[in-house]
């Protein structure tokens, strides 16, 4: 195959990828709306004030019980059309969005708006398997790199698009429960879009290949179905080992998302100037991410022919845990900034190395329960890494103890997984 045929160009002239990076752009563009609603409401409301333990706990009610559903949805991606999941549950998260707008113009909190939260946030990530799960359908196997750092980048740059619509739209002068309720419906806009673009699909266009039985499921099938998608997962030693790297780096992401909160919460005063504190210089570090995926989109790509996926992967993780101990010691909004344009650019690369990996290795009749495993244990990761965090952090955010466990974390990391790979060099 030319190299040509990798090349991002050669993916755009194939419709059924861009109508599908147009469902991805969409979905996540309403994502960020919606996130950055939750976030402000939470966060940096004037009517409302959190601590850590309490952000913490959002989370985990938020994020955890996924790891219940999310085991059922990944037997329905492998059962059901993955183009009529991604339009129904477009569908539904938009209804769903407008009852959380309601919840917070009513002032509720705590169990009500945190369990209609829980249902858009697992819906969301149903979404985003079955988008995993069906790019191979859109994409040949030579392609899968650049298609994967095309799709994740820009859903992700899509993301923080959605969430600083959301912050512009909250500091237009109205502040309090009433502007936030606003900005949530808004989101729903975004998934309708989403929908409509997916409908374009016949039933069977994005799999799965093979029928795998009727759609109706007994707690039996579920519970079967996931052992079928780990033993898949164990006896593929790449498969595995790209689940432990993702593992891993979401639980240093979990410590380094909590401390970038209370920084520009409360060390970092919201005093305006060029890197200011609160909602907008926690916008600049989410926006310094964002370019940080990009540049990991551009270089990924090439990276991965000149080095193998196993060496990219490796000195992104050893090289990025280096790099959040020097730039987040100064605990300044400039440093913090440059930190996370460097934990986008390990991110975005490390993501698409595995879910090329996976997308590879994995067959695709047990894909989507792959992808679920896959998601709940970055979930899992994250959460236990955001309670920890807390618990352990100062109120302040800044932890010299933290930033070396940080980098520690990904040292060791990096170790293991060039030595769990070695013989699988790729």
């Amino acid at each position: 195959m030319r190299r040509a045929d990798t090349t991002v160009r050669h993916l755009l002239l194939r419709g059924d990828f861009r109508r599908l990076l147009v469902t991805r752009l969409s979905a996540q563009f309403g994502d960020g709306v919606f996130q950055a609603s939750l976030a402000g409401t939470v966060l940096f409301n004037p009517q409302r004030a959190a601590e850590p333990i309490d952000v913490a706990a959002g989370f985990a009610v938020l994020l955890l019980p996924y790891s219940v559903v999310g085991p059922f949805a990944g037997v329905w991606l492998d059962r059901w059309s993955r183009r009529q999941v991604l339009l129904w549950a477009n569908v539904l998260r938009a209804g769903l969005v407008a009852v959380v707008a309601a919840l917070v113009l009513g002032g509720a909190a705590g169990l009500p708006l945190y369990a209609t939260g829980l249902v858009v946030f697992s819906v969301t990530r149903f979404v985003l398997s079955a988008l995993s799960a069906g790019l191979p359908h859109t994409a040949d196997e030579p392609s899968l790199v650049s298609a994967n750092a095309v799709s994740t980048t820009s859903g992700a740059v899509a993301t923080v698009a959605g969430a600083g619509v959301a912050v512009g739209l909250s500091r237009l002068g109205v502040t309090g429960d009433a502007v936030y309720a606003a900005v949530a419906l808004s989101a729903a806009l975004p998934y309708l879009l989403s929908a409509a673009v997916v409908a374009g699909f016949s039933p069977g266009h994005l799999g799965p290949d093979a029928d795998a039985g009727p759609g109706r499921l007994t707690a039996r099938d579920v519970a079967r179905g996931m052992v079928t998608g780990v033993r898949h997962a164990r006896a593929r030693p790449p498969v595995a080992a790209a689940l432990l790297v993702i593992g891993a780096h979401r639980l240093c992401y979990g410590v380094l998302t909590l401390m970038t909160l209370l920084l520009h919460r409360n060390r970092f005063p919201d005093a305006g100037g060029l890197l200011p504190g609160g909602l907008v210089g926690l916008g600049q570090t989410v926006a310094a991410g964002a370019v940080g995926t990009l540049l990991a989109a551009a270089v990924t790509p090439a990276a991965v022919r000149r080095l193998g996926r196993r060496r990219w992967t490796t000195g992104l993780l050893a090289g990025g845990g280096a790099l959040q101990l020097a730039l987040g010691l100064p605990f300044t909004p400039a440093s913090t900034v440059a930190a996370g344009l460097v934990l986008g650019f390990v991110a975005q690369g490390v993501k698409i190395c595995v879910d090329t990996t996976l997308q590879e290795s994995v067959d695709d009749d047990v894909r989507g329960r792959v992808f679920s495993v896959y998601d709940t244990l970055v979930n899992v990761a994250y959460v236990t890494a955001l309670l920890v965090a807390a618990v352990l952090l100062p109120g302040d955010g800044a932890s010299v103890p933290a930033l070396l466990a940080v980098a520690a974390g990904y040292g060791l990391t990096a170790a293991g997984y060039a030595r769990a790979t070695r013989a699988h060099q790729a």
